[in-house]
C-alpha cells in the first residue's frame, strides 16, 4: 500500500506527518519507505546537495533504496519546482518519478510519497503535483496547516483533489498557530465541509496525535470499506 501526502501550502507540516506515518508503521513491523520525488530548497553539505525534508523521510524509513528512487529531482533554489528546474535546465517528468516509485514499492510494504508545496503547484509546463498523484494512482492524504486563513486554503485544496481522479482518503489538521482564535471551531468548520474523514488533530509540537493519526490512516487504507462506508 501507499499514500500520497499533499498539503494546503509549503510549511503546513507534510514532512512532519509523513515521517510520523512512517515511524508508526515501522513500529508495527512493516517495511516502509518515504520518498519525496521533487524537492527544492537544498544546501551543499560535505560536497553533496541535501534537503532536510528528504533526509527526515529517509531517517523515518527502515528500508534502504537508492537515493535517486527516494528523491528523483533535487534543486538548490527555494522556489516552485518548475522555476527551479528551468533554472537548472531540467524538465521534470512523471515517467521518471513513476519509475522511482515502483523501485520503492518493490522494496517495501508501504510507501509514503510526499508532494512538494500544494496540490496545484506546477512541476513543469504541463504537469502539476495533483497530476503526479493521479498518475501514480495513489490515495491522497491532505495536511491542512491550521492557522489564520486555513479554512479557505483547506476547502480549496480538498475541492481540487475531489475534482480530480485521485481519491481523497482523509485529512489531518496540523495546528501551526496554537493561539488561533476559536481553533476548535475552525477545525469543526473544515470537518463539516470536507467530505473525506478527519483522521486526527495534531497539536502544536505534540507527536503522539500524529502517531495515532498515522495508524488510523494505515488501517483505513488497508480496509478501504471503513473510509467509504461501504
Amino acid at each position: 500500500m501507499s499514500v500520497f501526502v499533499t498539503g494546503t501550502d509549503t510549511g503546513c507540516g507534510k514532512t512532519y506527518i509523513s515521517s510520523a506515518i512512517l515511524r508508526a508503521l515501522a513500529g508495527d513491523g512493516l517495511r516502509v519507505v518515504g520518498m519525496k520525488p521533487v524537492a527544492t530548497g537544498a544546501e551543499i553539505i560535505d560536497g553533496q546537495l541535501r534537503n532536510d525534508d528528504v533526509d527526515q523521510l529517509a531517517a523515518a524509513s527502515n528500508v534502504a533504496v537508492a537515493e535517486t528512487a527516494r528523491n528523483a529531482y533535487l534543486f538548490e533554489p527555494p522556489a516552485s519546482p518548475h522555476i527551479a528546474a528551468a533554472a537548472a535546465g531540467v524538465v521534470i517528468t512523471t515517467k521518471t518519478i513513476i519509475r522511482a516509485y515502483h523501485e520503492c514499492a518493490a522494496a517495501a510494504d508501504f510507501v509514503v510519497v510526499e508532494g512538494v508545496g500544494g496540490w496545484q503547484v506546477p512541476l513543469c509546463e504541463t504537469e502539476t503535483v495533483g497530476g503526479l498523484a493521479a498518475a501514480l494512482e495513489l490515495p491522497v492524504l491532505l495536511v491542512v496547516g491550521i492557522k489564520l486563513g486555513c479554512i479557505n486554503h483547506g476547502l480549496l485544496s480538498a475541492g481540487a483533489i475531489s475534482a480530480s481522479s485521485a481519491p481523497l482518503c482523509g485529512w489531518i489538521a496540523n495546528v501551526l498557530e496554537p493561539d488561533l482564535y476559536a481553533l476548535d471551531a475552525v477545525v469543526a468548520t473544515l470537518e463539516a465541509r470536507i467530505s473525506a474523514p478527519l483522521l486526527g488533530v495534531v497539536g502544536w509540537q505534540d507527536d503522539s496525535p500524529a502517531q495515532g493519526a498515522a495508524r488510523q490512516l494505515a488501517a483505513d487504507l488497508l480496509h478501504p470499506d471503513r473510509v467509504h462506508g461501504s
